[in-house]
């Protein structure tokens, strides 16, 4: 079964026939899934219940990027003529080239609801003053955002990325009551406001809401932030072709929950052999998101490469999740699964012996690696004897991650920041 976890009990209903509508005039509006069900030999009118839902075939990323080649700009399966979309969106992409991303306006109110819920899941409430510290270009965790902010009453101020400075002005005269970054500019931020003598404390901000990459949901990376700021930390995850917010964390909780409502259907599969999973506490797999009612750029069992692990349930017993990585970025070391953001957080719990900041140098583009894996580490304000220090690293990534490791300890500051996504890992030469 893919639909009990994800699909709250009321909606289920309401959600089939959106999605059997959309569906059935699917093949008519885009050219692009006319030629995929023709190629499998599948009929999308015979859905008759979301479990069939796995009869039909799976959309990825490098088939979008080959559609918009194909028919530029937004691509065979744009499903709506330009004149119909109001703003464009691109996905940031880990991997390959962007892809254009269309919104029509119903479309956009439907994002508008979703991020909203999100954020007021979060914690957001209608008397916080945000400072938005993500980019408010193309990237889709910038003006929907906005959009989902005002939408729930919040005073919004719009950093953007690039102007710390213009931040640190904000935090001293706006009265900020929460910060929304990706996890690594709300790190870069912190050491910002240091460098300049200042405590991020001592600007009383309570509430921090990241996405935009993992990390937000590691243990220790979360504590680090946590104590920085003297603030609660709860994540959002989304996905640029889908939706910017779909999963939101209520504070507390341990995990994201489904803030969707009924414009996307999730299941949870296997990432290797694309079978559904049960979404029960303990397992781990790949997400997979359809356009139940979505008018530009639709899109059928995309596959994101966010996998995650299901956390626990929350009391109405919808599944709670942490996103551990991407299958994009994962690296194989004599077999073994590493996640670069699974080093970062064994690291991250040696502070303040080291500050968390890492980086694994390939000799080559993975995802194979042979051992040993070379990591680069900075060392942190109380180092200690830093030969001890890089052998008990090594040995926390052999004793939890299982591969052997071969640690340099670098300077604090060497490793590149970014006001956006960190690099982990980076190919030598």
């Amino acid at each position: 079964m893919i639909t009990p976890g994800f699909v709250a009990a009321e909606d289920r209903d309401a959600v089939t026939a959106m999605l059997r509508a959309q569906l059935a005039g699917l093949p008519a509006r885009s050219p692009f899934y006319a030629g995929l069900f023709a190629v499998h030999g599948v009929d999308p009118a015979a859905l008759v219940s979301l479990d069939d839902m796995r009869k039909l075939p799976f959309t990825d990323k490098q088939m979008l990027r080959d559609s918009q080649a194909a028919a530029p700009p937004l691509g065979l399966h744009a499903g709506v003529d330009m004149a119909e979309v109001i703003r464009v969106h691109a996905s940031t992409g880990t991997t390959g080239k962007p892809s254009w991303v269309g919104v029509t306006r119903r479309d956009a109110e439907a994002w508008t609801e979703m991020v909203a819920r999100a954020f007021m899941t979060m914690g957001a409430r209608r008397e916080d003053v945000v400072l938005h510290g993500a980019g408010l270009t193309l990237f889709v965790g910038g003006l929907p955002i906005r959009d989902a902010l005002e939408r729930i009453g919040c005073t919004m101020i719009p950093i953007g990325t690039g102007a710390s400075e213009k931040a640190v002005q904000a935090l001293d005269s706006l009265g900020v009551t929460a910060l929304h970054a990706t996890p690594s500019y709300v790190r870069y931020l912190a050491e910002y406001l240091r460098r300049l003598g200042r405590d991020p404390r001592e600007f009383g901000i309570s509430k921090i809401f990241v996405g935009g990459e993992p990390g937000g949901g590691e243990p220790a990376f979360r504590r680090h932030i946590e104590q920085e700021w003297g603030a609660r930390v709860t994540e959002g995850l989304g996905n640029a072709d889908m939706a910017p917010v779909l999963f939101a964390e209520p504070p507390g909780a341990g995990g994201m929950r489904f803030t969707g409502g009924r414009h996307v259907l999730v299941e949870l599969i296997d990432p290797d052999g694309g079978e559904p999973v049960d979404p029960e506490p303990g397992v781990s797999g790949e997400l997979v998101y359809t356009s139940v009612d979505r008018e530009c750029c639709p899109l059928i069992r995309f596959r994101t490469r966010d996998r995650v692990l299901v956390t626990g349930l929350a009391e109405d017993g919808a599944p709670l999740i942490r996103c551990v990585g991407r299958t994009d970025d994962m690296l194989i070391v004599l077999g073994v699964n590493v996640f670069p953001t699974a080093v970062r957080d064994l690291v991250q719990t040696l502070h303040p012996r080291t500050n968390g900041v890492v980086q694994i140098v390939l000799p080559s583009p993975g995802p194979r690696v042979e051992p040993p894996l070379r990591v680069e580490v900075e060392y942190g304000e109380e180092p200690g004897d830093r030969e001890r220090l890089r052998h008990e690293i090594e040995d926390l990534i052999r004793s939890r991650l299982t591969v052997r490791a071969a640690v340099t300890l670098v300077p604090p500051g060497s490793i590149e920041r970014t006001e956006m996504k960190s690099r982990l890992t980076r190919v030598s030469g």
